[in-house]
C-alpha cells in the first residue's frame, strides 16, 4: 500500500477540475436545482478518476526505460545522453521524464515529455557540455506516466546512480584528425605554408620525372646511369614536441564557461596527436610552483592514452607560477633541441618583463612558441557605444589593455621568440596552424 502512495501523482488538471466543482457546489448553494445534476456529474468524475488509476496501476511494469551514457565526456564538447522508453501498456500513454543530472550543471527543472503508442519504442536524445573536468554523477531517471484522462500519473523510477568521468575535449581528436595528416586546415580558417626549403635528410635517389626540383639533380649518378636522376628528401621526424601548461593564476579567467587552463589542456591533447600523426615525438608536462603531470616526448602506441590520463589528472590551486624553476627544470631535463608550446597568458607589459629572461634563456636552447590569449570580452565593451563619463572610463582601460597585447607580442618576436595571440575558442586551429608552419618552413 505504502508504494502505491509513493508512485501515485495528481495532475494539474485533476486540481482545477476539483476546484471548479468547489466552485460549482457554491453556486449550487445558491441555485438548489442545479445541485442534484452536480451530483451526477461529480460522480462521472469520481469514476473516471479510479478508472484512470486502474488503467496505470493494472499493469506491475507499465514502462521500461534505460538510459545510455558513455564510457566518458569530453569536456567543452555536447555529449548526447540517450534515453529509450517502451510502453508496456495496451493503450497510448503521455510520459514526462526528469532526469537526475550532475550537479555541476545547475540545472534543477531538467525534465521532457514523449507521447508513447500502444507497445512503441522512442529514444530521447539530448546533449550536455560539461566545463570542468572530473568525475560527474547521474542520478535516477524518474518517468511519470499518464493516460488520455490526464487524471492521476504513476511514478517509474529507473536507473541506478552512476559516475561519468568527464576527459579534456578527446572528440576534438577527430574533428583535427584527418585534415592534419594532410595539412588541409582551411576550412577551419588555416592557410597552406608555403616551403621555403627543404630539410637535408636524404631519402633515396631516383629517376628525374618533369615537375622534380632541378636544384636536387645527382650529377654523379646521373653521370653513371647516363640519365638525370635527382635526391630525394623527406621531412625530419621524431623531433620532439612538448606542450608546456602554465597552472597558475593566470589561467584561471573563464570564457564561454571554460577556464583557460581547461582550453590549453584541450589544445595540448589535439596538438600531441597532430604530432605523433606527423611521425614526431609527443610530450606534455605542467608547472606553477613547480613542474608536474610530465609525459617525456616519445612515439609509441600507448603515448596518446598516457596523455590523456595525464591531462585529465592535472589538478591546481592557481597559485603563482615559478618561471624560473620552469627553466632549470627544462634544462635539466630535456636534452634535445625540442619545440616547446609554452601556453600562459600576461595581461600587462610588466608581467612579461619579469619573466622575459628566463623565456629568453629557455628559446636559446629550444623552439619556444609563448601562446597569450586575448580577452574577448575586452573586446565586447570596446564595441559598445559609450555614453556616460563612466562607460567612456571603461571603455578607454579596455583599450588600453588590449593594446598592451600587441605590445607583449611585439616585445617576444623582438626577441625572436615565436608568438600566438589568439582568443580561446581559436586555441586548438592556431597552435596547430603554427606548428604546420613551422614543419613546412624546415625550422623544427
Amino acid at each position: 500500500m505504502l508504494k502505491f502512495i509513493k508512485s501515485l501523482y495528481f495532475t494539474n488538471r485533476f486540481f482545477l477540475i476539483l476546484l471548479g466543482f468547489v466552485a460549482a457546489f457554491v453556486f449550487a448553494y445558491i441555485f438548489p436545482a442545479f445541485f442534484i445534476v452536480l451530483k451526477f456529474v461529480f460522480s462521472g468524475f469520481v469514476l473516471l478518476f479510479l478508472a484512470d488509476i486502474f488503467l496505470l496501476f493494472m499493469t506491475k511494469n507499465g514502462i521500461a526505460a534505460e538510459r545510455l551514457l558513455p564510457e566518458k565526456f569530453s569536456n567543452g564538447d555536447d555529449n548526447p545522453v540517450h534515453i529509450t522508453f517502451t510502453n508496456l501498456y495496451s493503450f497510448p500513454l503521455k510520459i514526462s521524464a526528469i532526469d537526475e543530472i550532475p550537479h555541476q550543471f545547475q540545472i534543477r527543472n531538467f525534465h521532457f515529455e514523449v507521447k508513447l503508442k500502444q507497445g512503441e519504442t522512442k529514444d530521447y536524445v539530448y546533449n550536455i557540455r560539461p566545463r570542468q573536468r572530473g568525475v560527474y554523477q547521474f542520478g535516477k531517471l524518474n518517468v511519470y506516466a499518464e493516460t488520455v484522462l490526464s487524471l492521476v500519473r504513476r511514478r517509474y523510477v529507473f536507473c541506478e546512480k552512476k559516475n561519468i568521468a568527464v576527459y579534456p575535449s578527446f572528440l576534438q581528436l577527430h574533428k583535427y584528425d584527418l585534415r592534419a595528416i594532410h595539412s588541409k586546415l582551411t576550412d577551419y580558417g588555416l592557410k597552406r605554408i608555403r616551403r621555403l626549403g627543404h630539410t637535408m635528410e636524404f631519402e633515396q635517389i631516383k629517376d628525374y620525372v618533369s615537375g622534380d626540383d632541378i636544384r636536387n639533380l645527382n650529377w654523379k649518378a646521373t653521370a653513371k646511369r647516363n640519365k638525370l636522376m635527382v635526391n630525394q628528401f623527406q621531412d625530419e621526424r621524431a623531433q620532439p614536441i612538448y606542450s608546456v601548461i602554465d597552472k597558475g593564476r593566470v589561467m584561471m579567467m573563464p570564457f564561454s564557461g571554460l577556464s583557460l587552463l581547461d582550453y590549453a589542456i584541450n589544445a595540448s591533447l589535439v596538438i600531441s596527436n597532430v604530432a605523433l600523426q606527423k611521425s614526431d615525438k609527443a610530450g606534455i608536462f605542467t608547472y606553477s610552483r613547480k613542474v608536474e603531470n610530465r609525459v617525456p616526448a616519445e612515439r609509441r602506441k600507448a603515448q596518446m592514452h598516457n596523455i590523456l590520463e595525464t591531462l585529465y589528472n592535472v589538478r591546481t590551486d592557481f597559485a603563482e607560477s615559478d618561471f624560473g624553476r620552469l627553466y632549470a627544470d627544462i634544462r635539466r631535463n630535456i636534452s634535445q633541441r625540442s619545440l616547446l608550446l609554452l601556453y600562459t597568458n600576461f595581461e600587462n607589459r610588466d608581467s612579461l618583463t619579469r619573466q622575459l629572461p628566463y623565456l629568453m634563456a629557455i628559446a636559446k636552447m629550444h623552439l619556444l612558441v609563448v601562446i597569450i590569449f586575448k580577452n574577448v570580452e575586452l573586446k565586447k565593451l570596446i564595441q559598445t557605444e559609450a555614453v556616460t563619463t563612466r562607460e567612456i572610463y571603461h571603455k578607454v582601460i579596455a583599450e588600453k589593455f588590449d593594446f598592451d597585447k600587441y605590445l607583449i607580442v611585439n616585445e617576444l618576436k623582438r626577441y625572436g621568440i615565436q608568438t600566438i595571440l589568439t582568443e580561446p575558442e581559436n586555441l586548438t586551429i592556431n597552435t596547430i596552424n603554427k606548428y604546420l608552419e613551422l614543419k613546412a618552413r624546415g625550422i623544427i
